[in-house]
């Protein structure tokens, strides 16, 4: 892995699921996954429950044939901490869960989440019926721009802990020991991340917490949002201050950022606008780490986000994702030609919202094998899928996938 993140050919091409929380696989896939390959029955592991992703086990990983493996937060996005395990039935799937997950079934079947895991407190998530993850719920108090704050918006983030820092340390050390490549996300630097917005995890969030409203302020409230950045970005910093100093290099990759600036056929603002409100504050931070680690900035955005790449590689990113070759100005063979010296392909490896969920298996493999040719050669390739594996998702395509991974690399696997 780190010969090709150094953008050396390496030897085959590094495999990731599961190392972060935009290259995961869903619990029910895993579940399916462990089947397949005859590995010990038992709940699985909710890793992260906003998008009810699995945890990839060690043996599952060698399984696999996965190259990377992960470092999270110690709270989910719903501010739980992942500890002291119960089972938990998610219709018809039993699985563990962190002890303070609290849900609540509607009457209609809906699956409600709190935050913290405070049930005397709204929901700050909804798992409608027919879905298998869940959606945030918008808990916005009435704005009042004469009492607007930039501190409102700032409530979840904080002084990195001295819990937080023992068990960063204790997960990078125990990532480090399996031998793979290491990719931590710490929290703190995803700035204006729309999933993070609506503020999960908080009880009674302040500030401007609609989506749209977000968007909008963007716009018409520019100032604020420079100040929230701003603000975010000094404690950004002093906690990956804290942080480095117990982990050192102990991990490969730090997942910088999830926000999106693509849709599927253009993108959330100008390249004038990324330049001026968020270029900034991704210098500062990616600055930082590659001045006082061996770290590499993993920068995630889905969409048509072509237009901002020279932005990026500007900004420090090393490393892009999920490289959603679907999108308009996507096209894998442009990308590699015009970025593949400069950037990271990390993703880009089958399309996961036709041809891997609802195509065949010979369709499936037939494009693997095609963008491993175009985004191997000369490394730059970390093979993922184009975001995470949904639910739903064939475990002959997934097995095809992995297949046709081995295969172009020579290595019979799965």
């Amino acid at each position: 892995m780190r010969a090709a993140l150094g953008h050396r050919e390496p030897d085959r091409i590094p495999l990731d699921f599961g190392s972060t929380t935009v290259t995961g696989i869903h619990v029910s896939c895993v579940a399916a996954l462990r089947d397949h390959f005859g590995l010990e029955r038992r709940p699985v592991n909710l890793q992260e429950p906003f998008q009810m992703l699995g945890l990839v086990e060690d043996d599952l990983r060698a399984a696999m044939g996965i190259d990377v493996t992960g470092v999270f937060p110690r709270s989910s996005k719903f501010g739980i901490p992942t500890a002291d395990w119960k089972e938990w039935n998610f219709r018809g799937l039993p699985l563990f869960v962190p002890g303070n997950f609290q849900t609540r079934t509607e009457a209609n079947g809906d699956i409600l989440v709190f935050p913290q895991g405070d049930t005397a407190a709204p929901p700050s998530g909804r798992m409608p019926v027919g879905s298998a993850f869940f959606d945030v719920i918008i808990r916005q108090p009435e704005i009042d721009d004469e009492k607007l704050d930039p501190a409102d918006n700032l409530e979840e983030f904080g002084p990195v802990t001295e819990a937080d820092l023992e068990h960063l340390e204790r997960s990078a050390r125990a990532a480090c020991a399996t031998g793979c490549g290491v990719a931590a996300g710490f929290g703190g630097t995803s700035f204006g991340d729309i999933a993070n917005v609506p503020a999960p995890a908080l009880k009674y969030p302040k500030g401007i917490r609609d989506v749209s409203e977000w968007y909008i302020s963007t716009r018409t409230r520019r100032g604020y949002i420079h100040r929230v950045f701003e603000r975010q970005s000094e404690i950004a910093l002093e906690n990956l201050e804290r942080i480095h100093s117990r982990i050192g290099d102990a991990v490969d990759v730090m997942y910088v950022c999830g926000t999106d600036f693509g849709t599927q056929t253009s993108a959330f603002c100008s390249v004038a606008t990324f330049r001026e409100l968020w270029f900034p504050y991704y210098r500062r931070v990616n600055d930082w780490v590659h001045s006082h680690t061996g770290w590499k900035c993993f920068k995630h955005s889905c969409g048509s986000v072509e237009r901002f790449f020279e932005s990026f590689i500007e900004a420090g990113f090393d490393i892009i994702n999920p490289v959603q070759c679907s999108a308009a100005g996507m096209d894998p063979v442009e990308l590699k030609r015009k970025y593949g010296s400069r950037l990271v392909f990390w993703g880009g490896g089958v399309d996961t919202q036709n041809t891997l969920p609802f195509g065949n298996p010979r369709e499936v493999r037939e494009q693997v094998l095609r963008r491993c040719e175009i985004f191997a050669p000369g490394g730059g390739f970390v093979f993922n899928a184009i975001h995470n594996l949904q639910a739903g998702t064939p475990v002959a395509n997934i097995a095809a996938m992995l297949n046709a991974v081995h295969e172009f690399n020579g290595v019979s696997h799965v």
